[in-house]
C-alpha cells in the first residue's frame, strides 16, 4: 500500500493532470516546431552534402558529424547559457527547438543521402536524356522514390526528438516534464512524475508501432 500511495496515488494524479496537460501541449509544441525545421534544414545539408561545391560539401560534413556527435543537452546549454554572452538571446522554448533542431538536421541529412544514393544512377541518366533540369529530376523523379526508403528512419529520428524534448526543463521550458517536476514539488509526491510517464507512452508507443509498420511494409516492397 505503501508504493501504490506513493507513486500511484490517484486522487494526486488526479489533482495534477490539468498541469500535466499544459505541459503535454508545449511539449507537442515543440516537437512538431523541431521536426519541421529539423527535415527542412536537414534536406538543405543533404543536398550541399551531395552536390554542392567542394567547400561547402565539406563544410556541409563537417556540420553533420559534430551535431550527430555532440548530445542535445550540450547544444542547449550553449545556446541558451552561452550565447547571452555574446549578447544573442533566445526563449527557453526558441532555444530548445534551435537545438533540437540542429541535431535532427544533421540526422536528418545522413537519411536523405542515404535514400538518394539508393536510387541508381541509371534514373538520373533517364532523366538527363530527357532533358530535365537537375532540381526537376530531383524533385520529380528522384525523391518520391527516396521517401520510400527514408520514411521508416526518419520517424523513427522523430519519435527520438519528442523524447528529447524532455530536456527543455533544463532551461526552464514548461513542458511536459518539467510541469511534472513542479507539481512533484508542490504535492510532496512523486505520482506526477508517474503521470508523465505514462502519458509519454501514451502517445509515443503509436508512433513506435507506426515505424515497425514502415519498416516491415518497405521489406515487403523491396522483396517483391
Amino acid at each position: 500500500m505503501e508504493l501504490i500511495d506513493t507513486f500511484f496515488n490517484w486522487s494526486i494524479l488526479v489533482e495534477s493532470f490539468p498541469i500535466l496537460l499544459r505541459g503535454l501541449g508545449n511539449t507537442l509544441l515543440l516537437g512538431c516546431t523541431a521536426i519541421v525545421f529539423g527535415c527542412v534544414w536537414g534536406l538543405f545539408l543533404c543536398m550541399i552534402r551531395l552536390y554542392g561545391g567542394r567547400f561547402f560539401r565539406y563544410l556541409a560534413i563537417f556540420y553533420i558529424d559534430i551535431f550527430r556527435a555532440l548530445p542535445i543537452l550540450v547544444v542547449l546549454i550553449l545556446i541558451y547559457y552561452a550565447l547571452p554572452m555574446a549578447g544573442i538571446r533566445f526563449s527557453s522554448f526558441t532555444s530548445a527547438a534551435i537545438a533540437l533542431s540542429m541535431v535532427l538536421g544533421a540526422f536528418t541529412a545522413e537519411v536523405c543521402r542515404a535514400g538518394i544514393e539508393n536510387i541508381s544512377r541509371g534514373q538520373f541518366e533517364a532523366a538527363a536524356a530527357l532533358g530535365l533540369p537537375f532540381w526537376t529530376t530531383m524533385r520529380k523523379v528522384i525523391l518520391p522514390q527516396a521517401i520510400k526508403v527514408v520514411v521508416p528512419p526518419l520517424t523513427s529520428n522523430c519519435v527520438s526528438i519528442y523524447k528529447d524534448t524532455s530536456l527543455a526543463s533544463v532551461v526552464a521550458m514548461p513542458d511536459l516534464l518539467k510541469q511534472a517536476t513542479d507539481a512533484q514539488a508542490l504535492m510532496a509526491n512523486p505520482t506526477p512524475l508517474i503521470g508523465a510517464a505514462l502519458i509519454y507512452l501514451a502517445f509515443l508507443w503509436p508512433l513506435v508501432r507506426l515505424v515497425s509498420y514502415l519498416e516491415e511494409r518497405g521489406k515487403r516492397q523491396m522483396a517483391r
